[in-house]
């Protein structure tokens, strides 16, 4: 898996999150979740993105530690939206895979750079 790779599919994570975002009610419950799941899939592709430009391997290993505590929780606050039922489970069961995913597949990256640092 190539950073470039990495940098396109947390980028459409954060994407498809906006557009989740935009569907969800107009309630309270809902735009205090949907603001807090807004800020923290996207700055997945951003922290991502800067990780990348890291200025050392301790800064890059770092940066992938914030990547992966956002991308974490990303799923607290999708699985927030379910229990709270705001949104069906079946709406947001593919942006929890991915969340899912990307939070193994960095875990698993900050892991291997630390190893090898």
């Amino acid at each position: 898996m190539t950073p470039n790779y990495l940098k396109k599919r947390t980028k459409q994570f954060g994407l498809r999150i906006i557009q989740l975002v935009e569907t969800l009610p107009k309630t309270q419950t809902a735009f205090l979740i949907g603001k807090q799941l807004l800020r923290c899939a996207t700055s997945v592709g951003a922290n991502y993105r800067a990780a990348c430009k890291g200025r050392s391997k301790a800064d890059f290993i770092a940066k992938l530690g914030i990547v992966e505590e956002e991308a974490d929780e990303s799923i607290y606050w999708l699985e927030m939206l379910v229990e709270a039922n705001v949104v069906k489970s079946n709406l947001v069961a593919e942006l929890l895979t991915e969340a899912n995913e990307l939070t193994a597949i960095i875990a698993a990256s900050r892991k291997t750079a630390k190893r090898n640092k």
